[in-house]
């Protein structure tokens, strides 16, 4: 796995994030606080704001240093692991050889160095990211983990500065961001798997496989002629992608859909803004405390934590 990796950290088909705000950092960009009243974007047929040049806001908020939540475990037992495996592999959309290795990483690992508490889904984020998992095996498993667990890691607290270590190059952060949003949602899934059809589950795994494109104010996506999305368009979109339609702009979707101030779940939407006048932001929930954020102008489409102090959040919805 890990030459693999470093083959697809090498060239990641153009993708890059731009302006990813460092863990801990304060600042907050302008779109998760009150805004004047602007109009809503007109859809576009092409990209009309590339990525890159000029200053741009910090980020929507900190993307605070996170671990994927805990999963279920695998079974040491053989039998028991391919039954395990067997049970998780269709609704994670994993290769059952690929699932195997990295359930085989995880005990390994749990022998080795149990104060790294390396968990499968964590393995499993990097193949999705590396590769589409073409690469499960489980000495690459291993060997990945041992990596990932040296010099004394604890994942529970550097979960992040360690997979970057392990993806240096210049792609690491396009990586380390596609990893943690595909090993949250392994995570939530391996506990709920009959969430797998669910059209939230879908729209969630559109979104995340649109991390790196750039922000396009009106974009609807490649798909449409633009080079991304805007973030009212990346949430259409990966609706429309899982069979349920939405209005276009992020104030006529909290319309349409109310909101809630409940703990979002896999697949809401989340939303920024004033009730009473109007909503300007949209995101989707992944869990974690964590969203696919299409930001503004100059960045990327990426993850970032759904609240912030200060920020104008207004609830979220399910389509």
């Amino acid at each position: 796995m890990a030459n693999r990796l470093h083959r697809f950290l090498a060239g990641a088909g153009g993708r890059a994030l731009v302006a990813v705000p460092l863990v801990g950092a304060l600042a907050i960009a302008g779109y998760m606080v009150a805004k004047p009243d602007a109009a809503d974007p007109v859809p576009q047929a092409a990209a009309v704001h590339p990525v890159g040049g000029g200053a741009v806001p910090a980020g929507p908020s900190t993307l605070r240093e996170t671990a994927p939540v805990e999963a279920v475990a695998p079974a040491a037992a053989p039998n028991e692991l391919d039954l395990w495996v067997a049970k998780l592999a269709g609704p994670l959309d994993i290769p059952p050889r690929a699932l195997a290795a990295y359930a085989t990483g995880e005990l390994k690992l749990r022998e080795e160095r149990p104060g790294c508490h390396l968990t499968w889904v964590t393995l499993a984020g990097m193949g999705k990211a590396a590769d589409n998992h073409r690469d499960g095996t489980a000495d690459g498993a291993i060997a990945a983990g041992r990596k990932l667990c040296g010099k004394g890691v604890d994942l529970n607290t550097g979960w992040w500065k360690a997979v970057g270590a392990y993806a240096d190059g210049t792609d690491a952060e396009l990586f380390r961001q596609k990893a943690l949003g595909n090993a949250q949602l392994y995570a939530t899934l391996s506990l709920n798997p009959e969430l797998a059809t669910a059209p939230s589950t879908r729209a969630t795994r559109f979104a995340l496989d649109q991390i790196g494109l750039p922000y396009v104010w009106g974009g609807n996506g490649p798909e449409a002629g633009a080079a991304g999305f805007d973030c009212s368009g990346l949430t259409k979109a990966a609706y429309d992608s899982a069979g349920v339609q939405l209005p276009r702009t992020a104030d006529s979707q909290f319309r349409a859909l109310g909101a809630s101030s409940a703990e979002p779940a896999l697949g809401d939407l989340v939303f920024y803004g004033n009730p009473g006048t109007r909503i300007h932001h949209v995101g989707m929930y992944v869990g974690n405390g964590l969203m696919v954020n299409a930001p503004t102008e100059g960045q990327a489409i990426q993850l970032h934590s759904y609240r912030t102090r200060g920020d104008d959040y207004a609830g979220a919805a399910r389509p």
